[in-house]
């Protein structure tokens, strides 16, 4: 993102300005955890907030290394005030600015808020930086957002958060990925029931 954007993001955190954060772990993300089990090895949660879907995973995964990392250092400040879980830790990045120290790390992503925040235009952008964060073979998995606005409140420009049709993530994440499995979640935040739909995506494999 560019200065601009990161300022505003910044300053939302700031203000309390924040509707997304809900004070708990994602209600599609426990029920996936609940179906199948903790994660493994080395996991990344892109634009984390205050944490709590990291700890979530870290208080399923106790031997995995989770990282989540947001582009607001007032969030991640916040999200290192929790008392720790397990094996989590916080680092302010940009997902769409990243030193390549990141390139081949992890063996997952989580995805939860951050795709639906960014503009379209930087979709492709987000799938590329995910894809090179992941390992060959690497797993991600994602909650979207198809229509993330309660009834009468879709903002005149259209978000941020910007919703997603079924056919859009095929376009944008086929070329990079594979879809093993989709869900339509049980559970959600007050408000998001039956707009969010759970991916679980494997990186194809580089020769």
């Amino acid at each position: 993102m560019d200065n601009h954007e990161c300022d505003e993001w910044e300053q939302l955190y700031r203000s309390g300005d924040m509707p997304w954060e809900k004070g708990y772990a994602a209600p599609p993300l426990l029920e996936w955890l609940d179906l199948h089990g903790p994660l493994t090895g080395d996991i990344i949660v892109p634009g984390c907030g205050y944490g709590h879907d990291v700890r979530a995973i870290a208080a399923r995964s106790r031997n995995a290394n989770v990282v989540g990392f947001d582009i607001s250092p007032t969030a991640i400040a916040e999200a290192r005030r929790f008392p720790k879980i397990g094996n989590e830790s916080y680092q302010v990045r940009d997902l769409l600015d990243l030193s390549n120290d990141l390139y081949s790390t992890f063996d997952w992503a989580v995805e939860h808020t951050c795709f639906c925040v960014l503009s379209p235009e930087h979709r492709c952008d987000y799938v590329t930086r995910v894809a090179s964060l992941l390992r060959s073979d690497g797993l991600l998995l994602a909650i979207f957002f198809l229509y993330p606005w309660d009834p009468g409140e879709m903002p005149e420009a259209g978000g941020p958060p910007f919703g997603v049709t079924p056919d859009e993530l095929n376009r944008l994440f086929g070329s990079r990925f594979q879809v093993i499995e989709e869900i339509h979640p049980k559970t959600a935040y007050p408000g998001r029931q039956g707009k969010e739909l759970i991916r679980l995506l494997r990186k194809h494999q580089t020769v």
